[in-house]
């Protein structure tokens, strides 16, 4: 678009003076929302974002929300103080490696407020992490509102407990939360809790940062797809990918008894939005609004065929750095008090102002720590361009301790049957006797019983679920929790019991 398009022409004629009720009246005595040919109100002008950020910052913090929900109601029992992996035992192995210290080194290996708080009782540490981030994001997410100190210690609470999950948080999404975070943390002001914070106008560095991440995720999964395993090429891995994913959902039962064709053609068209799609970001406004919608499509369509945790809906947030106020502005109502009049109201201003406004000390750091910002990503981003054009590319890993940028990918292959694990116990005096009866515990989502039907939870997540589907490649020896979940089991322990859906030997003996 020309710059001077940007100010919405006046309808031929509607600068001269006109006469109502005997009285002259000039075009500045009219009022000062701007109308069309049609009478209608005004649209929004392309190139701000405004509302951009308010969308941005409550679709994290609807993401934050669900993450510390899961870890309020599961961390106690991963890796709370007699939880399957204890943090606190995994944090004195950490102080040991670096003998004895907590100092830089053991900070950097694992950035964490642990190492700050008293290890008495994990429990309440964990607790207490959990809530507050519940407690802010409820904020960001109703309001609107934030800064960069919530946003700030949204990213830091989070990556307090990665950092001592271990393989509770080895997902390539929790990666893409802290890196999607912190971000996030320089869209906002630094003091100024406004919804439209009309002195920090949003940088484009930083709506950039948003767009290279889902640059990255998107050809980074493509790539690994086409590299990973043959079925990709040769389009049959949709044959299998919906009984085989991790945690099937009612709706992948009847996308996976598709046509051979429909098959063919999902994986044709998973092809073309994350190896082709993610170059329209590159390729102008209109073609990068197209970019956005097509791969927020892509991602509410894999919301509806599988319990992906909060991965998708986290992938559509960087998408919105796509759309700009103009595109996004049918969210939000038009009434005289509403967000769109107030940035019509902004805009006009900007349009009608002869000098640029004076720069205050304020605007000038801020400039300097986007700048900053824009060089620490591209310095960080060197390793990971040379894994995503490498033919031995890896997917979901770090190469820095704060995970700010991030290698991504999902499904480098895609398993042809199922195996699964199943727990069961006996109260039988003779364990290997004909007769003895064992019987089934069931979890939460993981499918077990062939007659139950699969679960929804998206975005919701059970973690010891997820595990238990990457148990089923590998023995019992190469897992150390699940030894530890069938002792606890054989102890029914109520907190290890809290993470499954039946127990069979509920108010009876434990299990021999």
């Amino acid at each position: 678009m020309r710059p001077d398009s940007l100010v919405m022409a006046a309808p031929e004629g509607s600068l001269r003076k006109r006469k109502v009720g005997g009285a002259e009246h000039s075009p500045a005595s009219q009022p000062s929302l701007a109308r069309d040919p049609a009478d209608s109100p005004a649209r929004l002008h392309t190139g701000t974002f405004w509302l951009t950020r308010i969308v941005l910052l409550r679709a994290l913090a609807f993401i934050y929300f669900v993450a510390f929900l899961v870890a309020f109601n599961q961390n106690k029992a991963l890796i709370g103080d007699r939880g399957l992996l204890p943090c606190k035992l995994y944090l004195k192995n950490v102080q040991e490696y670096f003998q004895g210290s907590t100092g830089w080194a053991a900070w950097t290996y694992a950035p964490t407020i642990m190492w700050l708080l008293d290890w008495s009782d994990m429990n309440f540490n964990l607790d207490l992490i959990a809530l507050l981030g519940l407690g802010i994001s409820s904020f960001v997410l109703v309001t609107g509102c934030a800064n960069m100190i919530l946003m700030t210690a949204l990213w830091a609470l989070y990556m307090s407990l990665v950092n001592v999950g271990q393989i509770w948080y080895s997902f390539g999404w929790e990666s893409q939360l802290l890196e999607t975070g912190f971000l996030g943390i320089f869209l906002s002001p630094l003091w100024t809790l406004s919804r439209l914070p009309k002195n920090t106008p949003t940088s484009q560095i930083v709506l950039w940062g948003f767009r290279w991440l889902i640059f990255r995720i998107m050809l980074g999964a493509g790539l690994i797809k086409v590299r990973g395993d043959k079925c990709w090429l040769d389009l049959t891995c949709m044959d299998f990918h919906y009984e085989t994913q991790p945690v099937p959902n009612p709706i992948a039962y009847y996308l996976h008894r598709s046509p051979w064709w429909f098959h063919r053609f999902e994986t044709l068209s998973n092809h073309f939005v994350e190896l082709l799609v993610p170059f329209f970001l590159f390729l102008g406004r209109r073609m990068r609004i197209l970019h956005g919608v097509l791969q927020i499509l892509f991602q509410v369509i894999l919301i509806i065929s599988g319990n992906l945790s909060f991965l998708n809906w986290l992938t559509i947030v960087p998408s919105l750095a796509c759309f700009d106020d103009a595109a996004l502005g049918f969210l939000f109502p038009s009434g005289p008090q509403g967000l769109k009049k107030q940035v019509l109201e902004i805009q006009r201003e900007d349009t009608q102002r002869v000098q640029p406004k004076p720069r205050d000390r304020g605007c000038l750091v801020r400039q300097v720590v986007n700048i900053s910002l824009g060089i620490l990503v591209a310095w960080l981003s060197v390793p990971v361009v040379i894994n995503l054009l490498s033919s031995r590319q890896i997917m979901n890993t770090s190469f820095n301790p704060l995970r700010i940028v991030n290698t991504y990918g999902a499904f480098g292959s895609v398993t042809k049957e199922r195996t699964e694990v199943i727990l069961q116990g006996t109260v039988s005096p003779n364990a290997s006797a004909p007769d003895a009866v064992w019987e089934d515990y069931e979890f939460k989502c993981k499918p077990g019983d062939p007659w139950r039907q699969p679960c929804l939870i998206s975005p919701y997540h059970y973690r010891l679920d997820w595990l238990m589907w990457f148990a089923a490649f590998q023995t019992y020896e190469q897992n150390e929790w699940i030894l530890h979940l069938a002792g606890k089991l054989l102890a029914g322990d109520s907190e290890a019991l809290a993470l499954l859906a039946v127990n069979p030997f509920e108010g009876r003996t434990p299990p021999r």
